[in-house]
Protein backbone atom coordinates (compact mmCIF):
# COMPACT_ATOMS: atom_id res chain seq x y z
CA UNK A 1 0.00 0.00 0.00
CA UNK A 2 1.30 3.44 -0.93
CA UNK A 3 1.92 5.68 2.05
CA UNK A 4 0.01 8.95 2.31
CA UNK A 5 2.04 12.14 2.01
CA UNK A 6 3.05 13.60 5.34
CA UNK A 7 3.34 17.31 6.00
CA UNK A 8 4.28 18.78 9.35
CA UNK A 9 1.14 20.15 11.08
CA UNK A 10 0.82 23.87 11.79
CA UNK A 11 -1.51 25.98 13.91
CA UNK A 12 -3.79 28.04 11.67
CA UNK A 13 -5.56 31.25 12.55
CA UNK A 14 -9.24 31.42 11.52
CA UNK A 15 -10.50 34.77 10.20
CA UNK A 16 -14.01 36.03 10.96
CA UNK A 17 -16.42 38.96 10.60
CA UNK A 18 -16.34 42.07 8.39
CA UNK A 19 -13.44 44.12 6.92
CA UNK A 20 -13.63 47.01 9.37
CA UNK A 21 -12.79 47.66 13.02
CA UNK A 22 -14.71 44.53 14.01
CA UNK A 23 -12.58 42.05 12.06
CA UNK A 24 -11.99 40.48 8.63
CA UNK A 25 -14.43 39.05 6.13
CA UNK A 26 -14.37 35.38 5.15
CA UNK A 27 -17.49 34.98 3.03
CA UNK A 28 -15.86 34.95 -0.41
CA UNK A 29 -17.92 34.22 -3.50
CA UNK A 30 -16.03 32.48 -6.31
CA UNK A 31 -15.78 34.34 -9.64
CA UNK A 32 -16.55 31.51 -12.03
CA UNK A 33 -17.70 33.57 -15.05
CA UNK A 34 -16.91 36.90 -16.71
CA UNK A 35 -19.68 38.33 -18.86
CA UNK A 36 -21.20 34.89 -19.25
CA UNK A 37 -17.97 33.08 -20.15
CA UNK A 38 -16.53 30.49 -17.76
CA UNK A 39 -13.10 31.30 -16.35
CA UNK A 40 -11.99 27.68 -16.71
CA UNK A 41 -12.96 27.73 -20.40
CA UNK A 42 -11.04 30.95 -21.00
CA UNK A 43 -7.90 29.48 -19.45
CA UNK A 44 -8.33 26.18 -21.27
CA UNK A 45 -8.62 27.96 -24.62
CA UNK A 46 -6.14 30.82 -24.18
CA UNK A 47 -3.76 29.76 -21.44
CA UNK A 48 -2.78 31.05 -18.01
CA UNK A 49 -2.15 33.79 -17.08
CA UNK A 50 -4.65 35.67 -19.24
CA UNK A 51 -5.86 39.27 -19.34
CA UNK A 52 -9.58 39.68 -20.00
CA UNK A 53 -11.25 42.96 -21.00
CA UNK A 54 -15.01 43.42 -20.68
CA UNK A 55 -16.26 45.61 -23.54
CA UNK A 56 -19.63 45.87 -21.83
CA UNK A 57 -18.06 47.26 -18.65
CA UNK A 58 -16.02 49.84 -20.59
CA UNK A 59 -19.12 51.18 -22.30
CA UNK A 60 -21.19 51.16 -19.11
CA UNK A 61 -18.53 53.01 -17.12
CA UNK A 62 -17.90 55.54 -19.88
CA UNK A 63 -21.60 56.34 -20.13
CA UNK A 64 -21.86 56.78 -16.37
CA UNK A 65 -18.99 59.27 -16.43
CA UNK A 66 -20.39 61.12 -19.42
CA UNK A 67 -23.82 61.36 -17.81
CA UNK A 68 -22.32 62.74 -14.59
CA UNK A 69 -20.77 65.66 -16.49
CA UNK A 70 -23.24 66.33 -19.31
CA UNK A 71 -26.17 66.60 -16.90
CA UNK A 72 -24.30 69.38 -15.09
CA UNK A 73 -22.50 71.24 -17.89
CA UNK A 74 -23.55 72.04 -21.47
CA UNK A 75 -20.31 71.35 -23.36
CA UNK A 76 -18.27 68.27 -22.43
CA UNK A 77 -15.73 66.21 -24.37
CA UNK A 78 -13.78 63.18 -23.16
CA UNK A 79 -10.36 62.31 -24.61
CA UNK A 80 -9.13 58.76 -24.05
CA UNK A 81 -5.77 58.62 -22.27
CA UNK A 82 -3.69 56.33 -24.49
CA UNK A 83 -0.98 55.74 -21.88
CA UNK A 84 -3.57 54.12 -19.59
CA UNK A 85 -4.28 51.32 -22.05
CA UNK A 86 -3.32 51.73 -25.71
CA UNK A 87 -4.34 48.32 -27.02
CA UNK A 88 -6.04 49.21 -30.28
CA UNK A 89 -9.26 47.33 -29.52
CA UNK A 90 -9.63 49.20 -26.22
CA UNK A 91 -9.01 52.55 -27.91
CA UNK A 92 -11.60 51.74 -30.58
CA UNK A 93 -14.27 51.12 -27.94
CA UNK A 94 -13.69 54.57 -26.47
CA UNK A 95 -13.59 56.22 -29.89
CA UNK A 96 -16.88 54.52 -30.81
CA UNK A 97 -18.32 56.06 -27.66
CA UNK A 98 -17.25 59.51 -28.90
CA UNK A 99 -13.98 59.99 -27.05
CA UNK A 100 -11.10 61.87 -28.66
CA UNK A 101 -7.48 60.74 -28.15
CA UNK A 102 -5.02 62.13 -25.61
CA UNK A 103 -1.40 61.16 -26.22
CA UNK A 104 1.97 61.94 -24.62
CA UNK A 105 4.52 60.74 -27.18
CA UNK A 106 5.16 60.45 -30.89
CA UNK A 107 4.53 56.72 -30.59
CA UNK A 108 1.08 57.24 -29.08
CA UNK A 109 0.32 60.03 -31.57
CA UNK A 110 1.04 57.70 -34.48
CA UNK A 111 -1.08 55.00 -32.85
CA UNK A 112 -4.04 57.38 -32.60
CA UNK A 113 -3.70 58.39 -36.26
CA UNK A 114 -3.55 54.75 -37.34
CA UNK A 115 -6.62 54.04 -35.24
CA UNK A 116 -8.48 56.50 -37.46
CA UNK A 117 -8.70 59.48 -35.11
CA UNK A 118 -8.79 62.82 -36.93
CA UNK A 119 -5.76 64.96 -36.18
CA UNK A 120 -7.97 67.79 -34.93
CA UNK A 121 -9.31 65.43 -32.26
CA UNK A 122 -5.92 64.40 -30.89
CA UNK A 123 -4.60 66.21 -27.82
CA UNK A 124 -0.80 66.11 -27.70
CA UNK A 125 0.52 66.38 -24.12
CA UNK A 126 3.90 65.59 -22.61
CA UNK A 127 7.32 67.25 -22.26
CA UNK A 128 9.13 65.28 -24.99
CA UNK A 129 7.72 66.27 -28.37
CA UNK A 130 10.42 66.12 -31.02
CA UNK A 131 10.55 68.59 -33.89
CA UNK A 132 9.18 65.86 -36.16
CA UNK A 133 6.36 65.22 -33.67
CA UNK A 134 5.48 68.90 -33.61
CA UNK A 135 5.58 69.17 -37.42
CA UNK A 136 3.19 66.25 -37.71
CA UNK A 137 0.87 67.69 -35.07
CA UNK A 138 0.77 71.07 -36.84
CA UNK A 139 0.19 69.38 -40.20
CA UNK A 140 -2.78 67.43 -38.80
CA UNK A 141 -4.28 70.41 -36.90
CA UNK A 142 -3.86 68.66 -33.55
CA UNK A 143 -4.14 70.42 -30.20
CA UNK A 144 -0.61 70.97 -28.87
CA UNK A 145 -0.37 71.43 -25.10
CA UNK A 146 2.89 73.24 -24.47
CA UNK A 147 4.87 72.02 -21.46
CA UNK A 148 7.91 74.33 -21.30
CA UNK A 149 9.44 77.41 -22.92
CA UNK A 150 11.85 75.50 -25.15
CA UNK A 151 8.88 73.72 -26.67
CA UNK A 152 7.06 77.03 -27.06
CA UNK A 153 10.01 78.53 -28.94
CA UNK A 154 10.14 75.46 -31.20
CA UNK A 155 6.45 75.75 -32.07
CA UNK A 156 6.80 79.48 -32.79
CA UNK A 157 9.76 78.74 -35.09
CA UNK A 158 7.80 76.00 -36.87
CA UNK A 159 4.88 78.37 -37.32
CA UNK A 160 7.13 80.74 -39.25
CA UNK A 161 7.79 78.01 -41.81
CA UNK A 162 4.22 76.91 -42.46
CA UNK A 163 0.98 78.38 -43.72
CA UNK A 164 -0.90 76.86 -40.79
CA UNK A 165 -1.33 78.56 -37.44
CA UNK A 166 -0.63 75.93 -34.77
CA UNK A 167 -3.44 75.40 -32.26
CA UNK A 168 -1.93 75.48 -28.79
CA UNK A 169 -2.72 75.48 -25.10
CA UNK A 170 -0.42 75.59 -22.11
CA UNK A 171 -0.25 73.13 -19.25
CA UNK A 172 -0.63 74.90 -15.92
CA UNK A 173 0.53 73.54 -12.58
CA UNK A 174 -0.80 74.99 -9.33
CA UNK A 175 -1.35 74.58 -5.63
CA UNK A 176 -4.68 72.81 -5.13
CA UNK A 177 -4.16 71.94 -1.49
CA UNK A 178 -2.85 68.43 -2.07
CA UNK A 179 0.58 67.02 -1.37
CA UNK A 180 2.83 66.52 -3.19
CA UNK A 181 2.02 69.33 -5.59
CA UNK A 182 2.60 68.32 -9.20
CA UNK A 183 4.80 71.17 -10.43
CA UNK A 184 7.13 69.19 -12.68
CA UNK A 185 5.00 69.68 -15.79
CA UNK A 186 3.83 72.93 -17.31
CA UNK A 187 3.89 76.53 -16.09
CA UNK A 188 3.13 77.56 -12.52
CA UNK A 189 0.02 79.57 -11.76
CA UNK A 190 1.09 81.14 -8.48
CA UNK A 191 4.53 82.50 -9.45
CA UNK A 192 3.49 83.98 -12.80
CA UNK A 193 5.09 81.42 -15.14
CA UNK A 194 1.71 80.74 -16.74
CA UNK A 195 1.20 84.39 -17.61
CA UNK A 196 4.74 84.64 -18.99
CA UNK A 197 3.98 81.80 -21.40
CA UNK A 198 0.56 83.18 -22.33
CA UNK A 199 2.01 86.62 -23.06
CA UNK A 200 4.69 85.12 -25.31
CA UNK A 201 2.05 83.18 -27.24
CA UNK A 202 -0.24 86.16 -27.72
CA UNK A 203 2.54 88.56 -28.66
CA UNK A 204 4.09 86.16 -31.17
CA UNK A 205 0.91 86.37 -33.29
CA UNK A 206 2.01 83.09 -34.90
CA UNK A 207 0.05 80.71 -32.69
CA UNK A 208 -3.65 80.27 -32.00
CA UNK A 209 -4.19 80.02 -28.25
CA UNK A 210 -7.32 77.93 -27.88
CA UNK A 211 -7.14 76.28 -24.47
CA UNK A 212 -5.79 75.87 -20.96
CA UNK A 213 -4.79 72.53 -19.51
CA UNK A 214 -3.92 71.03 -16.14
CA UNK A 215 -3.32 67.59 -14.67
CA UNK A 216 -3.10 67.99 -10.91
CA UNK A 217 -2.27 64.44 -9.81
CA UNK A 218 -3.06 60.77 -10.03
CA UNK A 219 -5.56 58.59 -8.15
CA UNK A 220 -7.02 61.72 -6.58
CA UNK A 221 -8.99 61.05 -3.41
CA UNK A 222 -10.48 64.52 -3.06
CA UNK A 223 -12.77 66.13 -5.61
CA UNK A 224 -12.31 69.57 -4.07
CA UNK A 225 -8.80 69.84 -5.54
CA UNK A 226 -10.38 69.83 -9.01
CA UNK A 227 -12.68 72.68 -8.01
CA UNK A 228 -9.63 74.72 -6.99
CA UNK A 229 -7.90 73.92 -10.28
CA UNK A 230 -10.99 74.80 -12.30
CA UNK A 231 -11.31 78.18 -10.55
CA UNK A 232 -7.66 79.00 -11.31
CA UNK A 233 -7.89 78.01 -14.98
CA UNK A 234 -11.10 80.02 -15.26
CA UNK A 235 -9.28 83.00 -13.73
CA UNK A 236 -6.57 82.73 -16.40
CA UNK A 237 -9.14 82.43 -19.19
CA UNK A 238 -11.05 85.47 -17.98
CA UNK A 239 -7.78 87.40 -17.60
CA UNK A 240 -6.87 86.59 -21.22
CA UNK A 241 -10.28 87.82 -22.33
CA UNK A 242 -9.79 91.13 -20.51
CA UNK A 243 -6.19 91.68 -21.60
CA UNK A 244 -6.27 90.48 -25.19
CA UNK A 245 -10.00 90.39 -26.05
CA UNK A 246 -9.43 86.72 -26.85
CA UNK A 247 -11.76 83.85 -25.96
CA UNK A 248 -10.36 80.57 -24.66
CA UNK A 249 -12.29 77.80 -26.41
CA UNK A 250 -11.71 75.00 -23.89
CA UNK A 251 -10.51 74.16 -20.43
CA UNK A 252 -8.92 70.73 -20.14
CA UNK A 253 -8.96 69.36 -16.58
CA UNK A 254 -6.74 66.39 -17.41
CA UNK A 255 -7.27 63.09 -15.63
CA UNK A 256 -6.32 61.56 -12.30
CA UNK A 257 -9.75 60.42 -11.11
CA UNK A 258 -9.40 57.52 -8.69
CA UNK A 259 -10.84 54.17 -9.70
CA UNK A 260 -12.56 51.88 -7.21
CA UNK A 261 -9.33 50.06 -6.44
CA UNK A 262 -7.94 50.07 -2.91
CA UNK A 263 -4.57 51.73 -2.32
CA UNK A 264 -2.04 49.93 -0.15
CA UNK A 265 -2.41 50.92 3.48
CA UNK A 266 -6.07 51.92 3.11
CA UNK A 267 -8.35 51.00 5.99
CA UNK A 268 -11.50 50.45 3.92
CA UNK A 269 -12.08 49.30 0.31
CA UNK A 270 -11.75 51.95 -2.37
CA UNK A 271 -15.17 50.98 -3.72
CA UNK A 272 -16.64 52.37 -0.48
CA UNK A 273 -14.47 55.44 0.02
CA UNK A 274 -13.11 56.84 -3.26
CA UNK A 275 -14.91 59.77 -4.93
CA UNK A 276 -17.45 58.95 -7.63
CA UNK A 277 -17.87 60.47 -11.09
CA UNK A 278 -20.70 62.54 -9.64
CA UNK A 279 -18.38 63.90 -6.95
CA UNK A 280 -15.74 64.94 -9.50
CA UNK A 281 -18.35 66.33 -11.89
CA UNK A 282 -20.05 68.41 -9.22
CA UNK A 283 -16.75 69.94 -8.09
CA UNK A 284 -15.49 70.82 -11.57
CA UNK A 285 -18.68 72.02 -13.21
CA UNK A 286 -19.80 74.09 -10.22
CA UNK A 287 -16.47 75.89 -10.21
CA UNK A 288 -16.68 76.71 -13.92
CA UNK A 289 -20.32 77.76 -13.87
CA UNK A 290 -19.77 79.97 -10.80
CA UNK A 291 -16.76 81.69 -12.38
CA UNK A 292 -17.17 84.94 -14.28
CA UNK A 293 -17.74 83.40 -17.69
CA UNK A 294 -20.67 84.74 -19.65
CA UNK A 295 -23.45 82.13 -19.39
CA UNK A 296 -23.78 81.83 -23.17
CA UNK A 297 -20.01 81.64 -23.70
CA UNK A 298 -18.83 78.86 -21.43
CA UNK A 299 -15.69 77.08 -22.63
CA UNK A 300 -15.75 73.45 -23.71
CA UNK A 301 -14.82 71.18 -20.80
CA UNK A 302 -12.34 68.44 -21.78
CA UNK A 303 -11.60 65.46 -19.54
CA UNK A 304 -8.68 63.07 -20.06
CA UNK A 305 -9.97 60.42 -17.67
CA UNK A 306 -8.19 57.07 -17.99
CA UNK A 307 -7.86 54.86 -14.92
CA UNK A 308 -11.40 55.39 -13.62
CA UNK A 309 -12.88 54.42 -17.00
CA UNK A 310 -10.96 51.19 -17.61
CA UNK A 311 -9.80 49.67 -14.30
CA UNK A 312 -13.00 47.75 -13.53
CA UNK A 313 -13.17 46.38 -17.09
CA UNK A 314 -9.94 44.44 -16.73
CA UNK A 315 -9.39 41.02 -15.13
CA UNK A 316 -6.28 38.89 -14.83
CA UNK A 317 -6.83 35.14 -14.68
CA UNK A 318 -4.16 32.88 -13.26
CA UNK A 319 -3.37 29.49 -11.75
CA UNK A 320 -1.84 28.23 -8.52
CA UNK A 321 1.65 26.72 -8.77
CA UNK A 322 2.19 25.65 -5.18
CA UNK A 323 1.47 26.24 -1.49
CA UNK A 324 4.15 26.55 1.18
CA UNK A 325 4.56 27.67 4.76
CA UNK A 326 6.86 30.53 5.70
CA UNK A 327 9.36 30.25 8.53
CA UNK A 328 6.69 31.73 10.80
CA UNK A 329 4.06 29.24 9.63
CA UNK A 330 2.10 31.66 7.42
CA UNK A 331 0.57 30.22 4.27
CA UNK A 332 2.27 31.36 1.08
CA UNK A 333 0.76 30.60 -2.30
CA UNK A 334 2.86 30.76 -5.46
CA UNK A 335 0.93 31.79 -8.57
CA UNK A 336 1.78 32.21 -12.26
CA UNK A 337 1.06 35.97 -12.18
CA UNK A 338 4.04 38.17 -11.34
CA UNK A 339 4.64 41.87 -10.83
CA UNK A 340 6.17 42.01 -14.31
CA UNK A 341 2.65 41.79 -15.79
CA UNK A 342 0.71 43.14 -12.79
CA UNK A 343 2.56 46.40 -12.26
CA UNK A 344 -0.27 47.88 -10.20
CA UNK A 345 0.29 45.31 -7.46
CA UNK A 346 2.91 47.77 -6.18
CA UNK A 347 0.11 50.32 -5.57
CA UNK A 348 -3.10 48.41 -4.93
CA UNK A 349 -4.51 45.76 -2.65
CA UNK A 350 -6.13 44.03 -5.61
CA UNK A 351 -9.28 42.03 -4.95
CA UNK A 352 -8.54 38.36 -5.64
CA UNK A 353 -11.16 35.61 -5.74
CA UNK A 354 -11.02 31.87 -6.44
CA UNK A 355 -12.52 30.81 -9.77
CA UNK A 356 -14.04 27.58 -8.46
CA UNK A 357 -16.25 26.67 -5.48
CA UNK A 358 -14.42 26.00 -2.23
CA UNK A 359 -15.15 24.62 1.22
CA UNK A 360 -12.11 25.69 3.21
CA UNK A 361 -12.06 28.50 5.75
CA UNK A 362 -10.10 31.66 4.94
CA UNK A 363 -6.55 32.11 6.14
CA UNK A 364 -4.10 35.00 5.99
CA UNK A 365 -2.04 34.33 2.87
CA UNK A 366 0.89 35.87 1.01
CA UNK A 367 0.65 35.59 -2.78
CA UNK A 368 4.00 35.28 -4.53
CA UNK A 369 4.50 35.47 -8.29
CA UNK A 370 6.69 33.11 -10.35
CA UNK A 371 9.68 35.43 -10.77
CA UNK A 372 13.01 34.59 -9.17
CA UNK A 373 12.96 37.97 -7.43
CA UNK A 374 12.18 38.73 -3.79
CA UNK A 375 10.03 41.72 -4.78
CA UNK A 376 7.59 39.52 -6.71
CA UNK A 377 4.76 39.85 -4.19
CA UNK A 378 1.24 40.23 -5.59
CA UNK A 379 -0.43 40.48 -2.15
CA UNK A 380 1.54 40.65 1.08
CA UNK A 381 -1.46 39.73 3.17
CA UNK A 382 -4.87 38.62 1.95
CA UNK A 383 -7.50 36.44 3.57
CA UNK A 384 -8.21 33.56 1.18
CA UNK A 385 -9.48 30.00 1.29
CA UNK A 386 -7.01 27.31 0.33
CA UNK A 387 -6.43 27.07 -3.42
CA UNK A 388 -4.62 23.91 -4.47
CA UNK A 389 -2.11 23.42 -7.27
CA UNK A 390 -3.85 23.93 -10.62
CA UNK A 391 -6.77 25.89 -9.17
CA UNK A 392 -7.66 29.15 -10.90
CA UNK A 393 -8.27 32.63 -9.54
CA UNK A 394 -9.36 36.06 -10.78
CA UNK A 395 -7.60 39.34 -10.01
CA UNK A 396 -10.04 42.22 -10.36
CA UNK A 397 -9.75 45.79 -11.66
CA UNK A 398 -6.50 45.54 -13.62
CA UNK A 399 -7.53 47.42 -16.78
CA UNK A 400 -5.38 50.52 -16.22
CA UNK A 401 -1.62 50.69 -16.87
CA UNK A 402 -0.85 46.98 -16.62
CA UNK A 403 -0.99 46.44 -20.38
CA UNK A 404 1.18 49.48 -21.05
CA UNK A 405 3.69 49.17 -18.21
CA UNK A 406 4.11 45.39 -18.21
CA UNK A 407 7.59 43.99 -18.80
CA UNK A 408 9.04 41.07 -20.72
CA UNK A 409 11.10 39.92 -17.73
CA UNK A 410 11.83 36.25 -16.95
CA UNK A 411 8.42 35.20 -18.30
CA UNK A 412 6.70 36.05 -21.58
CA UNK A 413 3.77 38.43 -21.62
CA UNK A 414 0.38 36.71 -21.91
CA UNK A 415 -2.50 36.95 -24.33
CA UNK A 416 -5.26 39.55 -23.96
CA UNK A 417 -8.86 38.80 -24.91
CA UNK A 418 -11.97 40.97 -25.03
CA UNK A 419 -15.49 39.71 -24.34
CA UNK A 420 -18.20 41.55 -26.28
CA UNK A 421 -21.82 42.15 -25.27
CA UNK A 422 -22.89 38.82 -26.79
CA UNK A 423 -20.26 36.89 -24.79
CA UNK A 424 -18.08 36.34 -27.85
CA UNK A 425 -14.37 36.14 -27.01
CA UNK A 426 -11.93 38.03 -29.25
CA UNK A 427 -8.14 37.84 -29.06
CA UNK A 428 -6.96 41.48 -29.09
CA UNK A 429 -3.28 40.79 -28.40
CA UNK A 430 -1.46 37.54 -28.95
CA UNK A 431 0.82 36.09 -26.31
CA UNK A 432 4.55 36.55 -26.78
CA UNK A 433 6.73 33.80 -28.20
CA UNK A 434 10.49 33.36 -28.16
CA UNK A 435 10.52 34.03 -31.92
CA UNK A 436 8.74 37.36 -31.51
CA UNK A 437 10.90 38.71 -28.74
CA UNK A 438 14.17 37.76 -30.44
CA UNK A 439 13.31 38.85 -33.98
CA UNK A 440 14.93 42.27 -33.43
CA UNK A 441 18.14 40.82 -32.01
CA UNK A 442 21.33 40.20 -33.99
CA UNK A 443 24.39 38.12 -33.04
CA UNK A 444 27.70 39.21 -34.65
CA UNK A 445 29.30 36.50 -36.77
CA UNK A 446 32.29 35.99 -34.48
CA UNK A 447 29.95 35.16 -31.58
CA UNK A 448 27.80 32.54 -33.29
CA UNK A 449 29.95 29.50 -32.59
CA UNK A 450 31.16 28.24 -29.23
CA UNK A 451 32.04 25.07 -27.38
CA UNK A 452 31.15 24.21 -23.80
Amino acid sequence: MEKLRYERPVIKKLETNMPNKFGLRTEYQPKTHIDGVAVKDLIKEHGSPLFVISEQTIRKTYREAKKAFTTRYPKVQFAWSYKTNYLNAVCHVFHQEGSWAEVVSGFEYEKALRNGVEGSKIIFNGPDKTIEDLKKAVEHDSLIHIDHLDELYSVIELAGNTDKKPKVAIRVNMDTGIYPMWDRFGFNYENGQAWDALNKIMRSEKLELIGLHCHIGTFMLTAQAYATAAYKLADLAIGIKKKYKHDIKYIDMGGGFASRNTLKGSYLPGSDTNPTFDDFAEAITSALINSNFEPDNLPLLILETGRALIDDAGYLLGSVISNKRSAQGKRTTIIDVGVNILFTSFWYEHKITPAQPFTHYAEDTTLYGPLCMNIDVVRESVSLPLMNKGDHFVIHSVGAYNMTQWMQFITLRPKVVMIDKDSNVHVIRENETIERITQMEKVPGHLKEFEL
